[in-house]
């Protein structure tokens, strides 16, 4: 099954990868090769870096860094499930220390290239990432954590009314009256219930 990307944050979307889409719970980061998967499908590596650390890499060191993509999935989800729908405050900033500690880790450097477009040549700087170990599989989820604490309105952070739905989202509709995953999953599935509440009621 492809991962679920509709939260319209990256890292929401890792918080997602793990969901209950149907009627069993499904988890895209249950070993190594799911972790490698995941992070293929949602392009926060590239396929390249992805198909190396596979040939270089145990089975079971990439099983191990998943369980601690896992763990710190589990961790950031009660971080914003305590503070979704509210601005965060500076006193917030204590309770990711774990993830800054992830961030000191990360190897990148910065690189000036030209970006041709519409005939005109500009330089821009880019940022390169050494992926020299499993754990760098962890970098660029640790930054997608960081930038939905540093780019994104918590107040706008929602989770999906769904039933039985899991996941999360950042509402970026023009009102922020979004109130599910996506209308293909849970919102349609919440209209039928409730035609169907209705039929009961008009019935009896």
């Amino acid at each position: 099954m492809p991962a679920i990307v509709l939260a319209d944050a990256p890292g929401l979307d890792f918080l997602n990868s793990v969901a209950t889409p149907v009627d069993e719970e499904v988890d895209w980061i249950s070993d190594g090769e799911g972790l490698l998967a995941w992070l293929d499908q949602t392009g926060l590596a590239p396929r390249a870096v992805l198909d190396a650390m596979r040939v270089r890499s145990s089975a079971a060191e990439l099983d191990e860094v998943a369980a601690r993509a896992r763990e710190l999935r589990e961790w950031f989800r009660g971080f914003v499930r305590k503070r979704k729908g509210r601005p965060l405050a500076a006193k917030d900033l204590r309770e990711l220390e774990p993830l800054n500690q992830l961030l000191e880790r990360d190897q990148q450097h910065g690189e000036i290239v030209t970006n041709a477009s519409g005939g005109v040549t500009s330089f821009e700087l880019r940022a390169n990432r050494r992926w020299q170990s499993p754990e760098s599989l962890l970098m660029p989820i640790a930054e997608a954590l960081a930038r939905l604490v540093c780019e994104e309105d918590f107040t706008y952070v929602k989770a999906c009314e769904g039933l039985r739905c899991t996941l999360m989202f950042v509402d970026h509709t023009r009102g922020h009256a979004r109130r599910w995953c996506s209308m293909a999953m849970c919102g349609n599935r919440a209209k039928v219930a409730a035609h169907r509440q209705r039929l009961r009621e008009q019935g009896s």
